[in-house]
C-alpha cells in the first residue's frame, strides 16, 4: 500500500469562498500526475485543481457547491512513493489547456490550476469531428461558458461549444451536455440551441449569425471587448432571453426631496460624504420592497415558488472604464443616508479602480441602475438574475406640472421598473412603482 497524501487547494490569490462547480473524479479512480480533480469558479475565472502525482483517489473531501479557499482539503491520494503528508498546487497562472503528461519515474511537480481562457485556434482535436456537428466556430467556442476539462472534451470530439445547450448552474455547459449533443447529432435530431435559462437549454431555432466582411465597404478597426463585458455579456444574454421582462415606467415629483437633500449638505460635508439623490432612492426602494415582498425574492429552482428574502441588499450599477459592474450595499434598511453615502462612495471607488472582490458583488436582492448623471428619459434595464426586478433611474428635469389650479415648475424623476413576469404580474408592478413614486414625492412616508 502506497503513502496517503492530502491534496489541498493551491494559492488562488485573494479569492475566498470560491464555489466548487465540478468533481472530475471519484473514489477509486486511478489518476495520472497533473490530472484535474475539481473545478472552481469565481466571478472572474474558472480554475481546475490538479493532483501533483499519479495515484489512486481514496476519499473526496468536497462536494459540488462547497465554498473553498487556499489550503482547503480536496481529497486524499494513495501514491506509490513516500513524501510529505500534504501537498498543494503552485500559485495559479494563466495557461492553455493541455492533456495530462505520461507519469514520470519521479513524482511530477505540482501543476498550476488551469484558467478557462480562450482556446488556441490551432489546437487539433484528438478524435475525428462528430459528423453532424459541423465546423467549429472559434469565436462562439471561446464565448461558451464551460470549464477547461469540458472544453478539452469538446475539442477531442470536434464539438462546437457554441451550439451546445447548457444545463449546468449559471448556464454552464457540462460534459453530459456534450454527450447529449453528440447523440442527437449522430441520430439526426436537431441539437438544442446554446442558450439557457433556469438551468435548461432553450431551443430558440434562430438562423445563423451573419458573417460579413465589413472591410469590403470601407476602413474598419477591431476593438477588443473589455474583460468585464466578456464576463457580463453571456449573463445579460441569458437573462434577456430566459426572463419574460415587463418594464413599467413612471415619473416621480422629487422637488421636496431635492430641497431636503440640499439642506443636509453642510452636515454631509462635516462627515466627509457626498449626499447624492441615489441614497434617498435606495431608502425609498426598501420601503417599497417591504410593502411588496415579492419584488425582494427569487424564483425557486423548481419554478413553482418564490423565495422571499427578509434582508435588503441593493445592487447598484457603477460605470467603470471597463464596463458596468454591480456591487452590493448590504442591509440598506438598517442604515441612515449618511452611512449609505459613505459606503456607496467607497464601493464605487473600489469598482472604478478594479478592486472589487467576489463577495462585493454577491447577495443582492434588488438592483438599481442610475443614469441620472449622464442623461436620457427612460430605458429598459435588464434584470440581474436570480433577482426578479431592477429599477432604472434617468436624469431629473424641471417640468411644468398642473397643481392647485396653475402650472408650477417641479423637479421630475423618470423611473423604469423591469420585473420578471413569471413572478410578478402587471397589477403588482403598478402598485410597486406607485408606492415608490409616493415615497419619493414625500419622504416622510418612509416612516409609515
Amino acid at each position: 500500500m502506497g503513502a496517503i497524501k492530502e491534496v489541498l487547494v493551491p494559492d488562488i490569490g485573494d479569492y475566498k469562498d470560491v464555489p466548487v462547480i465540478e468533481i472530475l473524479v471519484k473514489a477509486g479512480d486511478r489518476v495520472e500526475a497533473e490530472t484535474s480533480v475539481i473545478t472552481l469558479e469565481s466571478d472572474k475565472a474558472t480554475m481546475e485543481v490538479p493532483v501533483p502525482e499519479a495515484g489512486v483517489v481514496k476519499e473526496i473531501k468536497v462536494k459540488v457547491g462547497d465554498k473553498v479557499a487556499q489550503g482547503t482539503l480536496v481529497l486524499t491520494l494513495e501514491v506509490d512513493a513516500g513524501g510529505a503528508t500534504s501537498v498543494a498546487a503552485a500559485a495559479p497562472a494563466p495557461a492553455p489547456v493541455a492533456p495530462a503528461p505520461a507519469p514520470a519515474a519521479a513524482p511530477a511537480p505540482v501543476a498550476p490550476p488551469v484558467l478557462a481562457t480562450a482556446p488556441s485556434p490551432t489546437a487539433a482535436p484528438a478524435a475525428p469531428p462528430v459528423a453532424a456537428a459541423g465546423p467549429v466556430d472559434e469565436a462562439s467556442f471561446a464565448r461558451a461558458h464551460a470549464s477547461p476539462s469540458v472544453r478539452r472534451f469538446a475539442r477531442e470530439l470536434g464539438v462546437d461549444l457554441g451550439k451546445v445547450g447548457a444545463t449546468g448552474p449559471k448556464g454552464r455547459i457540462l460534459k453530459e451536455d456534450i454527450q447529449t449533443f453528440v447523440k442527437q447529432s449522430l441520430s439526426g435530431a436537431a441539437p438544442a440551441a446554446a442558450a439557457s435559462g433556469g438551468g435548461a437549454g432553450l431551443a430558440l431555432g434562430l438562423p445563423a449569425w451573419p458573417v460579413v466582411d465589413f472591410a469590403k465597404f470601407g476602413p474598419v478597426e477591431t476593438q477588443p471587448m473589455s474583460r468585464i463585458k466578456k464576463i457580463s455579456g453571456p449573463a445579460l444574454h441569458r437573462n434577456w432571453v430566459s426572463i419574460p421582462h415587463i418594464t413599467q415606467q413612471d415619473e416621480a415629483d422629487i422637488t421636496e426631496l431635492e430641497a431636503f437633500r440640499k439642506s443636509l449638505s453642510d452636515d454631509a460635508a462635516k462627515q466627509g460624504v457626498k449626499l447624492t439623490p441615489l441614497v434617498f432612492i435606495m431608502k425609498a426602494c426598501v420601503s417599497a420592497l417591504k410593502a411588496h415582498p415579492e419584488f425582494n425574492s427569487s424564483m425557486a429552482p423548481s419554478g413553482d415558488a418564490l423565495i422571499l428574502k427578509r434582508y435588503y441588499n441593493l445592487g447598484v450599477a457603477v460605470d467603470t472604464p471597463g464596463g458596468l459592474v454591480v456591487p452590493v450595499v448590504r442591509d440598506v434598511d438598517q442604515k441612515g443616508v449618511f452611512q449609505l453615502a459613505k459606503e456607496l462612495g467607497e464601493i464605487s471607488a473600489r469598482a472604478r479602480d478594479g478592486k472589487l472582490g467576489p463577495s462585493d458583488m454577491q447577495g443582492g436582492t434588488f438592483s438599481i441602475s442610475s443614469l441620472g448623471g449622464i442623461g436620457g428619459t427612460h430605458f429598459t434595464p435588464i434584470i440581474n438574475a436570480p433577482e426578479v426586478a431592477i429599477l432604472g433611474v434617468s436624469r431629473s428635469s424641471m417640468k411644468p406640472v398642473w397643481k392647485d389650479g396653475q402650472f408650477v415648475p417641479r423637479l421630475i424623476l423618470p423611473l423604469s421598473l423591469s420585473y420578471d413576469h413569471r413572478a410578478i404580474d402587471g397589477a403588482q408592478g403598478a402598485r410597486f412603482i406607485t408606492h415608490l413614486n409616493n415615497v419619493l414625492s414625500d419622504l416622510r412616508r418612509v416612516m409609515l
